[in-house]
């Protein structure tokens, strides 16, 4: 599997303009493009959806596993990593998005249970 680069993950975690697109049940059609926050933790690129684990992109993404994202004006194919509870990494996931999007009306939703429960890495493919 390849990595994101350095420079990559400097401007992802700057960039607000990211839309993810999860496969659909047949494996090969994108679905449609989400426009969503993401942050940058430990060199690992994460997104959380705001509806929880109801989402439809996130039911996508934690069944198909694969898709795109396009971020920083850029698309890249990736897989969906649902992440399990650990605290640790929760909740440097919540603080990067307090960084990121301090002062804005919708974050302390993004730091609530449920799309903490929904919470996905994204990797290159």
């Amino acid at each position: 599997m390849a990595q994101w680069t350095m420079k990559q993950l400097n401007e992802f975690a700057t960039a607000d303009d990211m839309h993810v697109s999860p496969f659909y049940e047949d494996g090969k059609t994108y679905g449609t493009p989400t426009w969503i926050w993401s942050v940058v933790v430990d060199h690992h690129l994460y997104v959380r959806a705001w509806n929880g684990q109801q989402s439809r992109w996130y039911q996508s993404a934690k069944q198909q596993r694969a898709g795109r994202i396009q971020l920083a004006n850029q698309t890249f194919e990736v897989t969906y990593t649902p992440v399990t509870t650990d605290d640790q990494l929760t909740a440097a996931i919540s603080q990067a998005y307090e960084t990121k999007y301090a002062g804005s009306p919708y974050l302390p939703p993004m730091l609530a249970a449920g799309p903490i429960s929904a919470t996905v890495r994204l990797d290159l493919k």
